[in-house]
């Protein structure tokens, strides 16, 4: 299939009436994702029969080199559209026949809305990593931010960080690579040094108004801090991106030294009120989908 043409596309189709929605959500340990809950019970308020399955390549033995064949596998069997997720957001470019200007820009997709024998992707996390961000905190100071991880999630949240206003990003990633690809990506985008890799955690952190975490530390599957503890410090704010649990160790530490949080919930809500838009077309209601992501419990 050929690369994939960088350009602004329109959400899917307006849904008719008497449609119905088969949706799914590709990635490794995803047993635990609130995401197909999100959208069934979105779609149900709005009289949308819908259908979300989980595609975790990890309970099937798969990696992300068997995604050709699942992409191929829901055309077949007829889904509407596919959320993406770790391991496969940027492994997924490839196979796409269309990208929109966001996912282009920042190299990642988890939407991909399937149309008319096409394969269009989107990318929905960095718009909501940034509503879930300027809700928990505002009015945070974004001069110095350090941001763990470096991947796709990663490639998302970096961009939002100096969208907002971030002055100088400093990334790390256990791929030294990654990171330095990355800040060299963002700086051309952004301006000379705005994104720089780290070299020194432990003086990046003592010097920062902020921490970002894009990796999957503190869930079941890799259970544990991001860093050391003793590296946090009370003046910072630290913002998280798992959200189960929705209140993981690092942001237990950070409070316990009185840090102001942001939970991973609402970068999780918001991507999925816009993935839905791609999907369907429609507005959602995101207090809904917000009320619904609350009554599904927090750990």
């Amino acid at each position: 299939m050929s690369t994939p043409i960088a350009r602004r596309h329109p959400a899917a189709a307006p849904y008719t009436p008497g449609d119905s929605l088969l949706l799914g959500l590709i990635g490794a340990g995803i047993g635990l994702s609130r995401t197909p809950a999100l959208h069934e019970a979105e779609a149900a308020a709005l009289g949308i029969p819908c259908i979300y399955r989980l595609i975790d390549i990890t309970r099937l033995g798969l990696g992300p080199e068997s995604l050709p064949d699942l992409l191929t596998s829901a055309e077949r069997m007829g889904f509407n559209g596919l959320n993406v997720t770790f391991p496969c957001k940027q492994a997924v470019i490839p196979l796409l026949d269309e990208l929109s200007e966001e996912a282009s820009a920042l190299g990642a997709v988890n939407t991909v809305v399937l149309r008319d024998g096409r394969r269009i992707g989107h990318n929905t996390d960095f718009s909501g990593f940034t509503e879930g961000f300027r809700r928990q905190l505002p009015g945070v100071p974004l001069g110095r931010v350090v941001q763990l991880g470096a991947g796709g999630a990663g490639a998302a949240v970096s961009q939002a960080m100096l969208a907002m206003g971030t002055e100088r990003l400093t990334l790390f990633d256990r791929d030294a690579d990654r990171a330095a690809s990355l800040a060299e990506f963002l700086s051309a985008r952004f301006g000379p040094g705005r994104a720089v890799p780290g070299a020194d955690l432990p003086a990046a952190m003592a010097a920062a108004d902020g921490l970002v975490h894009c990796t999957p530390t503190g869930t079941a599957a890799h259970p544990g801090l991001p860093l050391p503890a003793e590296l946090l410090h009370p003046r910072l704010w630290v913002s998280e991106i798992v959200y189960f649990p929705l209140e993981t160790p690092l942001l237990q530490a950070a409070r316990a030294l009185g840090c102001r949080t942001a939970h991973g919930g609402g970068m999780a809500v918001f991507q999925a009120v816009h993935a839905f838009r791609h999907f369907t077309g429609l507005e959602p209601d995101a207090a809904r989908m917000e009320a619904r992501f609350r009554a599904l419990g927090g750990d």
